[in-house]
């Protein structure tokens, strides 16, 4: 009975053993640049960098939302509230 058991514990991790395969890289030559594209089909580091200057500026609300934002807390307000939040 106990050869059984065994067994059937030895064929439960082997069916769950992973298997991995190795892949085809992607590059067609050994020269790294083929591998980059143009740079406007990119972001992040490849962008291309006209796109900062084609920024829009700053947004500034109109004098209506400004008068409806809540004043900022002062740093004693933020202090005691702080305090009241971890005590």
């Amino acid at each position: 009975m106990t050869s059984m058991n065994q067994i059937n514990m030895t064929k439960s991790k082997n069916e769950q053993e992973q298997s991995f395969n190795i892949l085809p890289h992607p590059a067609k030559s050994n020269n790294p640049a083929d591998l980059t594209s143009e740079p406007a089909e990119h972001g992040g580091l490849q962008s291309a960098s006209y796109n900062a200057y084609n920024a829009k500026g700053p947004h500034i609300p109109s004098h209506e939302i400004q008068q409806g934002l809540e004043k900022p807390k002062t740093r004693d307000e933020l202090k005691a509230e702080a305090e009241k939040l971890n005590s």
